[in-house]
């Protein structure tokens, strides 16, 4: 594309200055990130001659906020831009300053893939501040209690299964899906087979075949036949309790699932004593002609289009990004970063497990993931209609269907 040849000039573009300007930042998160990210952009601010106000506050309301903003263009200079977002922003690639034009922004730091996923219509709309993916985790403590070795593929996971619960009792289930989860399972199934993200980047459409999409559901309903996970009858009978706050996961009894490498935490601590969770490296069906790892950015920092001081704007992202001072102060508040000197100097912080786990999304194969993957109504149709699968309400070949029909719908808006 276009903006990798920003990365030609990389020192003389990084040596330019902009006069002093009075800058607004814009971002949402805890406590933590709060304090980080204020002193942050005052070191970066100062080592520029630049002023940079904070405007934060928690998730929730974050993207009302800025939806207002945007419309009345009233947006700070610096945005943090949630990614799935900039299809809704910047569908045809005018909805924030085109970061391959901006001297300052050392873009080498960053991976094509990563470039490419922040880009809209190949305009580059977004650095990624570190990036996120699904990975699978295993209770090893649960497989060797069984005396069968955590599955490497599919084919060993259905066996391990089986052992499983004829050792364990049938109460114990190798694997937890519902909802996003067993969305983006069906997902890994399609991708793995065929290579194809879920939008084709051409056409603007679903990338898939309704033969393709229904054997991912139908592997969907392999995991249930199997009772390698609980149905969504089961979970939902439930209350669809969130997989960290089930008494079978902390004990044990369900074995592994397939969550964001990020969330490690999240899952490991619930688990009782001598329970013990890793990350692994992604399972692949027979066949498989990609790892087919879903793997994003978690955000973007974006600058305003209607921005008075973009230069300025473009130095302080650098340097929040690719230089020490921004760097130490973020530290890991946003994640282990994408950019490859913020990796560089971090060195080894961070949790190990998590580090393990982000390294394993950083190795594996798969096509570039389109945000329309998670827009909220290709999700929710997405979503919804697994579920009537799962209720026996439909077919996997007309779940297949009324899935793509959906998607398509909602894809053409964007046209």
């Amino acid at each position: 594309m276009h903006f990798l040849a920003a990365t030609a000039c990389g020192v003389m573009l990084l040596s330019a200055s902009a006069p002093a300007a009075e800058l607004r930042m814009s971002w949402w998160g805890g406590e933590s990130r709060h304090v980080a990210t204020q002193k942050a952009i005052a070191a970066c601010g100062q080592k520029y001659g630049h002023t940079v106000k904070g405007e934060y506050t928690g998730f929730d309301g974050y993207l009302e906020k800025l939806s207002t903003q945007m419309a009345g263009r009233t947006e700070a200079d610096i945005i943090q831009v949630n990614w799935p977002w900039l299809p809704l922003f910047s569908k045809n690639g005018e909805g924030f300053a085109d970061l391959s034009k901006l001297k300052g922004l050392d873009l080498s730091n960053w991976t094509k893939a990563d470039l490419d996923s922040g880009s809209m219509n190949g305009v580059l709309q977004g650095l990624s501040v570190s990036t996120t993916g699904r990975v699978f985790f295993f209770n090893t403590t649960t497989f060797e209690k069984a005396g069968v070795p955590v599955p490497e593929d599919w084919d060993a996971f259905f066996a391990a299964t089986k052992t499983i619960k004829e050792k364990l009792g049938k109460d114990h289930y190798t694997f937890n899906a519902v909802k996003e989860t067993a969305q983006l399972l069906v997902t890994l199934a399609v991708v793995q087979k065929t290579g194809k993200d879920l939008v084709d980047p051409k056409t603007h459409r679903v990338a898939w075949t309704p033969a393709e999409l229904a054997d991912g559901i139908s592997f969907l309903g392999k995991l249930v036949e199997t009772g390698a996970i609980r149905s969504q009858k089961e979970e939902a009978s439930d209350g669809n309790v969130n997989l960290y706050e089930k008494p079978a996961w902390a004990e044990g009894r369900i074995a592994g699932s397939y969550e964001w490498d990020s969330t490690y935490s999240k899952y490991a601590d619930p688990l009782k004593q001598g329970q013990v969770l890793k990350p692994v490296p992604m399972l692949k069906l027979s066949g498989a002609v990609t790892d087919g790892v879903y793997r994003k950015p978690s955000m973007v920092f974006s600058i305003s289009r209607n921005s008075k001081n973009p230069e300025a704007a473009a130095q302080i992202v650098n340097c929040l990004l690719n230089e020490p001072e921004g760097i130490d102060a973020l530290g890991t508040t946003r994640g282990l970063p994408a950019s490859k000197a913020a990796i560089a100097r971090l060195g080894d912080k961070g949790e190990p497990e998590v580090r393990a786990a982000n390294a394993i999304v950083m190795a594996a194969s798969g096509p570039v993931v389109s945000p329309f993957n998670e827009h909220p109504q290709i999700r929710s149709a997405f979503i919804d209609t697994l579920e009537e699968y799962a209720y026996g309400q439909l077919k996997a070949d007309e779940a297949a269907e009324q899935i793509i029909d959906s998607i398509n719908d909602v894809l053409a808006q964007f046209d």
